[in-house]
């Protein structure tokens, strides 16, 4: 009887099998040729363990200052996200709050998205984010807002999010082939940390000088608490002050 029971137990939960079909994207580039032979099979072994077919259908990124972590979501087939892995941010510049202006060190924080993939980085490989967008040239120096921020490899920056250079490789390839692929571009949302009730109670006893900060990144909560609460993240509108809000996706 025991035998019978554990028999019918097993059929009854078939094994998951997602997609792995990885894409052709800049095969003819060295690094990502290489990347590919580095981590393409800890890649299927990551997609398979929670039975997302791969490519996802999107990527967002969601990174924290304080804490130091690039988080990564990937789209689903029903359209919701689910939080897949954590990347350590090794090296950081700046301070808590958006950068406003060129040279000042700052990351920054806000709603972006993925517009180069680099594979001939002067840090190995590189994600290029839209830094500034249009909040960020509304409220910072008009004619010196700064650019170039990359999620990238190597550990030192200036304004960028590092990754060590086994990460860049993994996370390089998985925006790539899903970029690639669904022609979507990946969602990236930076905070100067995690916007939850105790998160955003900490910056405003820390910040209570600097009531235009908190106000700013009370903008910025709503957006972190949509993909908290619904698994999917909401669509950032901006206006003519530069000021954010959200309404949701098509």
């Amino acid at each position: 009887m025991l035998i019978l029971l554990l028999a019918a137990g097993g059929s009854s939960q078939p094994a998951c099998q997602p997609v792995f079909s990885p894409t052709r994207a800049q095969e003819d580039k060295p690094r990502v040729a290489i990347a590919r032979r580095n981590r393409q099979e800890q890649i299927k072994q990551l997609f398979s363990r929670v039975c997302v077919d791969y490519p996802p259908r999107q990527v967002l990124l969601r990174a924290f200052k304080r804490e130091r972590i690039l988080e990564l979501w990937v789209q689903k087939k029903d359209g919701s996200f689910l939080h897949l892995k954590d990347y350590a941010i090794c090296a950081i510049s700046g301070g808590l709050g958006p950068k406003r202006r060129q040279g000042d060190g700052q990351i920054p924080e806000g709603f972006y998205r993925v517009t180069w993939l680099n594979p001939e980085s002067n840090f190995l490989l590189s994600l290029k984010i839209n830094y500034p967008n249009t909040s960020d040239r509304l409220r910072g120096d008009r004619l010196r807002p700064g650019g170039d921020v990359f999620i990238h490899g190597s550990c030192v920056t200036i304004g960028c999010l590092p990754l060590t250079d086994e990460w860049i490789e993994e996370l390089y390839l998985i925006v790539l082939d899903s970029t690639s692929r669904y022609q979507k571009p990946a969602l990236v949302q930076i905070f100067p940390a995690r916007l939850d009730h105790e998160g955003m109670q900490r910056l405003k006893e820390e910040f209570a000088r600097s009531p235009e900060l908190v106000d700013f990144w009370r903008e910025l909560q709503a957006g972190f608490l949509a993909l908290e609460n619904r698994g999917r993240p909401l669509e950032p509108v901006i206006d003519s002050n530069g000021h954010y809000y959200f309404r949701e996706t098509p």
